[in-house]
C-alpha cells in the first residue's frame, strides 16, 4: 500500500467457517507483524521488545501466551508456566482464538484512538484482560477451578478488571479503558458488545443462583454504568454512562439516569437506529431525555 499504510479490513467473508476464521486469524497475524516492524524501525528503544513479543513468534497465540504470560507472572507463578497454560489452550480452541481476531477488529474499528492492531495487543488493559479471561473460563468449565480463581485474581491485580471466571462473554468485544469493570459469575455478555470504564454487572444482595444481568448482542454501556439483578438487556439497546439499571431494557432502546428510564418513555419507547455497541453513539438521545443546557 502507498506510503507504507496498513490496512484495517480484512477481505469481507458472508459466512464464515473455520477456515475463512484461520484465514482471517492469519490476515490479521500478518498485519500485527507489519505494523511491529514498522514500530521498531521508527523507534529502535522498542525493537528488542517489539521482537521478542511479536516477531520472534510464529502465530497471534504464541504471541499473546508469552505477552499475557509476562503481564500476570508473580514470584510464585512463573511466566514460563503461564505461557504453556495459554497456549495450550488458545492454540487448542479454534473458537477463542476467533475471539481474539474479533476483539482485536472490535477495538480497531470502534476506538478512534487505536492506532493499530498491534497497539491493541500489546497495550490495551481491556482486550488483554478480556483474553485472559477466556483461558480462566475455559480453566473453570473444565472443573480446573482453583486455578481459574488464581488467574482471575491475577487479572484483577494486573488489569484492575473484575470478571468472574464463570461468567460468560461473546466475540467482538471492546473493554474501552477497561479500569473498573466488575463482571459478576452469573453474568452474560453477547456478540459485539462495547463496555466502557467503571461498569459494573452486579447481584443485588447475598443469594446465590443465577442473579446477574444478561446482555444481549450489540449493545454498548456507557461509563460507570450499574445493572444489577438477573435482568435483560436486549439487543442493540443502550445504557447511557452513570445509569442504573434494575429492571429489563428492551431491544433497541436506550436507558438513562439513576433509576434508569426508556427514552420515549415505557409506552413507546424510542428506537435506536443502528447497532450501538458497534457504532459508539453515546450521545444523540440527549435531545429527546432532556432539555438541559450549559
Amino acid at each position: 500500500m502507498p506510503g507504507g499504510e496498513i490496512s484495517v479490513t480484512p477481505p469481507s467473508v458472508a459466512h464464515p467457517t473455520a477456515e475463512t476464521n484461520e484465514n482471517d486469524e492469519a490476515w490479521v497475524w500478518g498485519q500485527i507483524k507489519a505494523e511491529a516492524r514498522r514500530d521498531a524501525d521508527s523507534e529502535p528503544a522498542l525493537a528488542s521488545y517489539l521482537y521478542s513479543t511479536i516477531l520472534s513468534h510464529s502465530s497471534l497465540a504464541r504471541s499473546l501466551s508469552f505477552h499475557l504470560g509476562n503481564k500476570l507472572c508473580s514470584s510464585t507463578l512463573l511466566s514460563t508456566l503461564l505461557y504453556d497454560l495459554f497456549l495450550n489452550i488458545i492454540s487448542s480452541d479454534s473458537s477463542l482464538r476467533a475471539a481474539v481476531v474479533a476483539d482485536l477488529r472490535a477495538a480497531r474499528v470502534r476506538d478512534p484512538a487505536c492506532v493499530s492492531f498491534s497497539h491493541c495487543l500489546l497495550n490495551y488493559k481491556g482486550f488483554l484482560a478480556c483474553q485472559s479471561h477466556r483461558v480462566a473460563h475455559k480453566l473453570w468449565n473444565q472443573d480446573r477451578r482453583p486455578l481459574a480463581l488464581a488467574l482471575h485474581s491475577r487479572i484483577s491485580d494486573v488489569f484492575a478488571v473484575d470478571i468472574h471466571p464463570a461468567a460468560r462473554i461473546g466475540k467482538g468485544i471492546l473493554f474501552d479503558h477497561a479500569t473498573g469493570v466488575v463482571i459478576g459469575e452469573t453474568a452474560v455478555i453477547g456478540d459485539n458488545c462495547s463496555i466502557l470504564h467503571h461498569v459494573t454487572l452486579g447481584g443485588t444482595g447475598k443469594a446465590g443462583g443465577d442473579r446477574h444481568p444478561k446482555v444481549g448482542d450489540g449493545v454498548l454501556i456507557g461509563a460507570g454504568a450499574t445493572v444489577l439483578g438477573n435482568v435483560r438487556i436486549g439487543d442493540g439497546a443502550k445504557i447511557g454512562a452513570g445509569s442504573v439499571v434494575l429492571i429489563d431494557v428492551p431491544a433497541r432502546t436506550t436507558a438513562v439516569g439513576n433509576p434508569a428510564r426508556l427514552v420515549g418513555g415505557k409506552e413507546k419507547p424510542s428506537q435506536n437506529a443502528d447497532v450501538p455497541g458497534e457504532s459508539m453513539d453515546h450521545t444523540s438521545f440527549i435531545s429527546e431525555w432532556s432539555d438541559y443546557i450549559i
